[in-house]
């Protein structure tokens, strides 16, 4: 209860600050934070960027021996689908990017990573959904981002 509350009052603080987006979009990282922890998930990072800003990780976190990449997709509502239907193919090689770049920085080994999604749906009492190993962690041959 109590940290609810304190959630909600950064919430509206983050409103008055922030844009509409940005501060839904980090309500919904800070419920997805909250759940995978509840789920034994031991969150290392939020927000990792690339420094050439190529991709961005929502949260990284360890799910037993398996560093687990996260993006948080939150909705008001599900009238218009999934929230996880919004994460296309460009999204997903941004996120394999920028994966990539912390596993290097970090000297860990690839082969221990998986891509999870969680879903975020409703405002007082949100719908929370995890997508384990959402999609595949290698780019297609047809990508046109440019690694580095």
């Amino acid at each position: 209860m109590f940290l609810r509350l304190f959630d909600d009052l950064r919430h509206w603080a983050r409103l008055a600050r922030w844009s509409h987006d940005r501060a839904w979009g980090r309500r919904g990282e800070d419920l997805a934070h909250r759940y995978l922890r509840k789920l034994g998930y031991i969150v290392v990072a939020r927000n990792y960027r690339t420094r050439s800003g190529s991709g961005e990780v929502d949260l990284i976190a360890w799910d037993g021996d398996a560093l687990v990449f996260v993006e948080v997709k939150l909705r008001k509502s599900a009238d218009f689908g999934p929230p996880d239907r919004a994460v296309d193919q460009e999204k997903k090689q941004k996120l394999i990017l920028a994966a990539r770049d912390y596993v290097r920085r970090a000297g860990l080994d690839w082969n221990r990573t998986r891509f999870d999604l969680v879903n975020v749906i409703g405002e007082c009492r949100p719908e929370i959904t995890v997508i384990r190993d959402a999609f595949s962690k290698t780019l297609t041959a047809n990508s046109c981002l440019k690694l580095g």
